[in-house]
């Protein structure tokens, strides 16, 4: 611990970190450094640089991520149709590269020799920062006070608080609060009566969207164009990664979009219940999907679909900085040459619905060829005869072997 003269503390302002910070003042008693990223979780982050302030922090580096975090995680995911065990979107699993990568930066700007974060050594969080910071400083100093102190409960975290004077949000008497994240992708929820696998989520925890039962009645229908695989405009109108993020979460929660209520399986081994609100990911998978199935070779398309789930568990498993996802990124990025043109969306009641798509340079569908009605020779269909009787071949002889 005498080594350890300063350390930069990956710093929300809630529950976990504040309490962070007072145990690394008093139990290594070394300078800390906060960093509070706003990754769009849609709540006013200036409140923790009072919050660290009033605990004697001298560097607080507060920084607006939004666009990097869209540009630079979010949609290079997205072409990839990237989703967890069939259904997870991966929203906390993408911001913990980039916060890691901050806080290596702020280290070596501040001549700091450790990080510190809140994730806890039951969960993923920890090896995504961790695997993250010795990929980018491999002789960085690692302190996860969950490995260490002894507060293993919600419950001793909010009584250390109280003898502290930390205040606490979201309090409700003796109640733990949930365990949230959140971001442009996603806000999850964790703990409480979520602990229960059998137990319906109460209506009230949910944050960015209406029930589907209280939805408009009316759809909305929506209109998203597409370069090299990335959205570039919505409804016609030019928007940066994170702005047209940040409009599909709002349109998507209004029509009741994006609820997820999942068990995973966990990187360290246990089964992990969380339910999960991704307005905007659920809209953009759904869109992607469609203006690929467009403008992507039939070979190409089926290529990726095998390797996405090992992407997304490099992802979730927090392998962002390895070798593979990037040597994965790569091959992904080159699909996407010819992925452009558009797509037209209708929202009901929590239903993504294609209703439309065109790509006018790159489309691979040929109606001449695939109409039902006279195609004027462009498709031979005697062709067919002789594909199918070499492609039966082997099952030919095999059949006429077992019938002797």
């Amino acid at each position: 611990m005498s080594d350890i003269n300063k350390v930069v503390l990956a710093y929300s302002g809630g529950l976990d970190t504040s309490i962070i910070l007072k145990w690394l003042q008093d139990v290594y008693h070394c300078e800390v450094v906060t960093f509070t990223a706003d990754l769009g979780q849609g709540e006013e982050i200036e409140p923790a640089r009072t919050k660290a302030q009033a605990m004697g922090i001298k560097e607080i580096y507060i920084e607006d991520l939004r666009e990097e975090f869209a540009r630079d995680y979010v949609f290079p995911m997205f072409r990839a149709n990237a989703i967890y065990e069939g259904e997870y979107l991966l929203g906390t699993s993408i911001a913990r590269p980039l916060i890691a990568k901050r806080l290596i930066d702020i280290a070596n700007e501040t001549g700091a020799k450790a990080i510190s974060h809140g994730a806890t050594g039951k969960g993923n969080d920890q090896v995504r920062f961790e695997l993250g910071a010795y990929a980018l400083r491999p002789d960085i100093h690692i302190i996860a006070p969950w490995r260490e102190w002894e507060l293993t409960s919600r419950q001793s975290l909010l009584d250390y608080a109280e003898k502290h004077g930390i205040p606490v949000e979201m309090k409700h008497g003796k109640t733990s609060p949930y365990s949230m994240d959140a971001n442009l992708l996603h806000i999850s929820y964790e703990g409480r009566v979520l602990e229960d696998p059998w137990a319906e989520p109460e209506e009230a925890m949910w944050r960015w969207s209406v029930s589907p039962e209280n939805a408009p009645d009316k759809a909305t229908y929506i209109e998203l164009t597409y370069q090299q695989g990335d959205i570039v405009e919505l409804d016609g109108v030019a928007c940066s990664p994170a702005t047209v993020m940040e409009q599909l979460n709002k349109i998507g929660g209004a029509n009741g979009i994006g609820r997820l209520d999942i068990v995973e399986n966990r990187y360290v081994g246990m089964k992990s219940r969380g339910c999960y609100e991704t307005p905007a990911g659920t809209i953009m998978l759904k869109a992607h999907r469609a203006i690929e199935s467009l403008t992507l070779d039939r070979e190409v398309a089926h290529l990726k679909d095998e390797l996405m789930p090992r992407y997304a568990s490099l992802i979730y498993n927090g392998y962002w900085w390895s070798p593979e996802r990037e040597m994965l990124q790569t091959m992904i990025n080159a699909s996407q040459a010819n992925v452009n043109g558009k797509v037209r969306l209708k929202l009901y009641k929590g239903n993504v619905i294609v209703v439309g798509r065109e790509s006018t340079t790159d489309s691979l569908f040929d109606e001449s060829i695939a109409t039902f009605e006279e195609d004027g020779g462009a498709y031979n269909q005697k062709d067919a005869a002789g594909f199918i009787k070499l492609n039966a071949l082997r099952m030919r002889i095999a059949a006429a072997k077992r019938l002797k």
